[in-house]
This record gives C-alpha cells, structure tokens and sequence, in this order.
C-alpha cells in the first residue's frame, strides 16, 4: 500500500506547498493585516524558498544520490529556520533595532530586498514586529513550520532507505 509519507518524491512535493503556504501566509499577514515584518522574519522566508528549492530538486532529481542530498540540505536549512527564529523569539525581539544584524546582512548581500521590496524588505524593528498568531508568537509557528519540514526530510530519506530493501 503507497501512502504519501511511502514515497519520497511526494514527501519532497509537500515540503514545496508546506514552504510556499508559510511564505504566502506571512504575505497575506504583511499586506492585508498589515503585521509589518523585521530582518529575522525576512530571513525565515528567505529560508523556506531555499528549503522548496531543495526540495523541487528532490522532486525532480529522484535518484538515491538526489534524495540523499535534498533530505540533507532541507534538514541543515530548516534548522537554521529553527536557529532564526529561536534568536527572534528570545534575542531579536527585545532588541529596539534590528540594523546590521545577521539577518540584515545576509538579506543585504541577497540582494532580494532591492529586487522584491514587497516581499522581502524588513519594514520594522524586532520589537515592533513581535506579534501573536491565534495566541502564539508569530515565530513559534514558523520554528514548528520549520521542524515539521526537518521532520519529512528524514521521513524522505527512511523512505528511499526503505524502497531500497
């Protein structure tokens, strides 16, 4: 019997819509709530589209040796999804300035906010953009996002181990 968490193409296909949705819900929060987003929560959406990029490539390239080192690059990513926003929790947002911090500086070397202010220009401060989501955090639901994508890496991976057999 094949369930979706059998095959790793279609667990690496998830992880695509699961990223895509995380970016498009912080967007919809950005411009139709008008929850303004900091460094660190740039960062984290820049995080996500590199984990659907990886994992497009896992989709795409199924061979042992693709699935092997897309489960591995979406692990190492979602971790430091789980490390930014862990740092924005517990550092950043107490912080009255966000200016020249990591996640300011990798946004800048990117280049991404200049190309798409829309969407990844940090239009406020940590403190400013501390927000709650339903009663939570606005960051503890990206680090679970972040985990459950770490989670159906390895669930990839024991998949093609498994097809192996």
């Amino acid at each position: 019997m094949t369930t979706l968490f059998s095959n790793p193409t279609r667990i690496f296909a998830l992880s695509v819509g699961v990223c895509l949705a995380a970016v498009g819900a912080a967007l919809v929060t950005q411009h139709v709530f008008d929850m303004q987003p900091c460094p660190w929560c740039i960062l984290q959406r820049i995080i996500f589209l590199a984990i659907a990029l990886v994992a497009l490539l896992g989709v795409v390239w199924r061979r042992r040796a693709g699935v092997m080192a897309a489960a591995l690059a979406m692990d190492l990513l979602a971790a430091s999804g789980v490390a930014a926003a862990l740092w924005q929790h517990v550092v950043a947002s107490s912080s009255a300035s966000c200016n020249l911090t990591l996640a300011d500086r990798i946004i800048s070397f990117t280049g991404l906010d200049g190309l798409w202010p829309e969407i990844f220009s940090a239009r406020a401060s940590c403190a400013e953009a501390a927000a709650t989501l339903f009663g939570v955090p606005y960051e503890f639901w990206s680090l679970a996002t972040f985990a459950m994508l770490g989670a159906l890496a390895v669930l990839a991976l024991l998949s093609q181990i498994r097809r192996e057999r």
